[in-house]
């Protein structure tokens, strides 16, 4: 395989790639449990949740893709299996079926910490100047800033 010189400085790729893989953990662990969440919920909410559910979790398989595609693009293979996932993410997997005000309540804290987990791959980014994956990563926040604000408005 050809060396990657893309201007970024392997040390820093390889930085860039462990964050991403954070992320890429974070945002399938969300997909899975936002697919969950959409299959088991019931109540009064249950038609607004359901469709709700699924916008989330059709954005996020996208997402994956995206951030795997980065990492790809930086020289490292993504993470690819349940068991990987569960060693990087920061969120905590759901096995129960929680009341609906439970589940948006996750949901939120989840939407949260993937933001915090992409903003804090921020400053090798920028020491890279690694523009690409700093417009990935604003794309991200942006998304589940929103997100986790229509989900909190639910609760209020």
């Amino acid at each position: 395989m050809s060396s990657i010189d893309i201007g970024i400085d392997d040390a820093h790729r390889q930085t860039i790639g462990e964050g991403l893989a954070r992320l890429l953990a974070d945002t399938y662990t969300l997909y899975l449990k936002t697919h969950n969440f959409h299959w088991n919920v019931k109540g009064p909410m249950f038609n607004t949740l359901h469709l709700m559910f699924e916008t989330q979790y059709n954005e996020l398989a996208l997402a994956v893709d995206l951030i795997a595609e980065r990492i790809r693009a930086l020289g490292f293979p993504a993470p690819g299996s349940y068991r990987q996932f569960a060693e990087l993410t920061s969120l905590r997997e759901e096995t129960g079926v929680p009341r609906a005000e439970e589940m948006i309540a996750q949901l939120v804290a989840d939407q949260e910490a993937v933001v915090r987990t992409a903003r804090s791959i921020f400053p090798v980014v920028d020491a890279a100047n690694d523009e690409p994956t700093a417009d990935l990563l604003t794309q991200r926040m942006q998304v589940h800033e929103k997100t986790a604000w229509m989900l909190r408005s639910l609760l209020e």
